[in-house]
């Protein structure tokens, strides 16, 4: 179930949930998600979609043991790509990272062969060191923005049509409903949507990612701001966009970001788009 984030998709700051300690054993999962609930109402007044995700060493082990190393390096972009699951355990650390690192490497036969997925894990690791360093400074703009912009250009909270998943697009519809519903998003979808809501509805990035990190069953909050961050043009040279082409491609033409009345906001090639989008100074 969700954190407890602004509902209203604010920026506001996660506040701490519960200081007693939890119970730990449970005779089902049934008896688990009742448990949460009743602990945790507000977490469960953001979200109450219960994950088809198991937790658990067992689980975490079995998915380790389905890793393909190579084959997440060349498809990993697309939707039904070789993406390894691991994110959730890694997140509430029922694996290490050092401990995933090994057995990739050794499911590869090289670091070579598995330089993709390793690469990865090295931005994780990189994001909880940042993390470390600027604490809650995070949900802080870390640079100026690179969009022609100024921070107050951007509005303070997500529209509602965006929130209920009622915009008319396929793509951000599709994507705020697969969220709430399953608590995980593919990267490049996460990536796409927050540049939908910082670029093209010109909201904070601290409210999506507060919106984001509500709803993930993975949710980071190292990973989620500083990625947030890096699509907005905050932590990072330039300010993230994708066009229709492009998100046709990596959803293998699922989502063609298609909008009411035909609307095709997404077409364009990137030098129009950032020209569409963007001032300049």
């Amino acid at each position: 179930m969700a954190g407890s984030t602004d509902t209203s998709g604010g920026a506001r700051r996660p506040d701490a949930l519960h200081s007693e300690p939890l119970r730990r054993d449970f005779a089902d999962r049934d008896e688990l998600v009742a448990y949460c609930r009743d602990v945790f109402p507000a977490a469960a007044e953001v979200d109450d979609h219960v994950s088809a995700t198991r937790g658990g060493p067992c689980a975490a082990e079995a998915r380790l043991a389905e890793v393909d190393p190579p084959r997440y390096g060349r498809t990993r972009n697309a939707l039904d790509g070789a993406v390894t699951g691991l994110s959730p355990y890694l997140r509430h650390g029922v694996v290490g990272l050092a401990e995933t690192r090994d057995l990739v490497i050794e499911t590869a036969g090289s670091p070579r062969a598995a330089y993709k997925l390793l690469q990865e894990l090295a931005w994780r690791d990189y994001y909880r060191r940042v993390l470390d360093d600027i604490g809650d400074d995070v949900w802080d703009d870390l640079e100026e923005w690179k969009t022609g912009y100024h921070a107050d250009h951007y509005a303070d909270e997500l529209p509602e049509d965006f929130l209920r998943g009622e915009t008319g697009n396929d793509f951000v519809d599709h994507t705020v409903h697969t969220l709430h519903e399953t608590g995980y998003l593919h990267n490049q979808l996460r990536m796409k949507i927050a540049a939908y809501v910082v670029h093209w509805r010109r909201v904070k990035w601290q409210a999506g990612a507060a919106w984001m990190l509500s709803h993930l069953l993975d949710g980071d909050l190292a990973s989620n701001n500083l990625s947030w961050q890096w699509v907005a043009s905050t932590f990072g040279p330039k300010p993230y966009l994708f066009n229709e082409e492009n998100l046709v491609k990596v959803t293998g033409g699922r989502l063609q970001g298609v909008g009411p009345g035909g609307q095709r906001p997404f077409a364009g090639s990137y030098d129009e788009l950032n020209e569409r989008l963007f001032e300049r100074r």
